[in-house]
């Protein structure tokens, strides 16, 4: 089912819920559509954005969205309570699958809840969207010839079993991410999408295992020589806030995360941390290998984007954005 479809299907189960009419039209642009609802003898139009499932750090881009255009109208297959609660929040109309919808305009304001989303038979999980899947799509973005590489030279390349290179392919190709154009060649597609899901499977799927530990550095080293002299490109590097300076010269860091080659207690001595649950540096796997042309201070800007879009501080968000404008604009398409 493409995203009209969820649409349309979204606005039927208002109108059955409500008798309120709609007319609905798909757009080329950056946002999928705009709708014209009749309720009450007034007509309301929205700009309408869809998302399969919500998450934290879409509502940004939503926010941005709103702000820019006015009007929008958030429609997706489910909703979490505390996400509706931020769209209201921000003044930003949504409308789920089952119907649940809250719609103010100057005439108007709908806020209907308790309809209950039908059950379906639970999918199948993609294998590109599994924790090995995830590190091989991430290898795929940062590499756009990645996809015509041999399988086994793809495999060395990722740390990917053999056999989970196809599988993974094949998962991307379900999901209608690989377009064939010619009998041995292929072409990433629907890029921004596949930037959208790779983020939320990162944050929700991968990062978790990869956090080694929250830490703060032993009394008597200050943080110059976790920059200076521990640093090491190609092995240890900056993620998130940090990375985020580096690209972009503008954000002050206040959490420090670190992406390191090095075993947990390795790392720990070599940096000179100790454990602290509040601590500001956060330390990481990291996941991915860097050819000797890319060695560099910070992570791919790729991760570093994923890593402050997923905090959801206004700042970092607003930093990430400046990171997609200069450095991954022109391969995934307008913000």
């Amino acid at each position: 089912m493409n995203n009209n479809e969820n649409i349309i299907g979204a606005l039927k189960k208002l109108e059955t819920n409500t008798g309120f009419k709609w007319a609905y039209n798909h757009t080329a642009g950056d946002l999928d559509g705009t709708t014209d609802l009749f309720m009450d003898g007034h007509e309301a139009n929205f700009i309408v954005e869809f998302k399969k499932e919500l998450r934290d750090y879409q509502l940004p881009k939503l926010i941005h969205y709103n702000q820019l255009h006015g009007g929008l109208m958030v429609v997706a297959d489910r909703i979490f309570p505390t996400i509706k609660e931020k769209l209201r929040n921000e003044g930003i109309n949504y409308l789920d699958s089952a119907g649940n919808v809250y719609i103010r305009t100057k005439n108007n304001t709908i806020w209907l809840e308790g309809f209950k989303y039908e059950e379906t038979e639970k999918p199948v999980t993609n294998r590109a969207f599994t924790k090995t899947g995830l590190k091989m799509v991430f290898y795929l973005m940062v590499h756009k010839e990645g996809i015509n590489m041999p399988q086994r030279t793809l495999a060395g390349a990722t740390d990917v079993a053999l056999g989970n290179v196809k599988n993974v392919i094949n998962g991307l190709e379900e999901a209608g991410y690989v377009l064939q154009v010619g009998p041995k060649r292929r072409l990433l597609q629907n890029k921004r999408l596949l930037l959208d899901r790779w983020i939320a499977g990162y944050g929700e799927t991968l990062k978790p295992i990869l956090h080694m530990g929250n830490f703060k550095l032993k009394p008597g080293h200050p943080l110059e020589t976790l920059d200076n002299d521990l640093i090491e490109p190609g092995k240890t590097v900056w993620g998130g806030e940090p990375a985020g300076e580096w690209l972009t010269d503008y954000l002050k860091p206040r959490i420090l995360t670190v992406y390191t080659a090095e075993k947990r207690n390795q790392a720990m001595v070599k940096l000179k941390l100790i454990p602290a649950v509040d601590g500001d540096i956060r330390l990481y796997d990291k996941f991915w290998k860097d050819e000797p042309a890319e060695e560099r201070p910070y992570a791919p800007a790729l991760l570093v984007y994923a890593d402050l879009m997923l905090t959801g501080d206004p700042r970092c968000v607003e930093t990430a954005m400046m990171i997609y404008d200069k450095h991954l604009k022109d391969e995934f398409g307008e913000y």
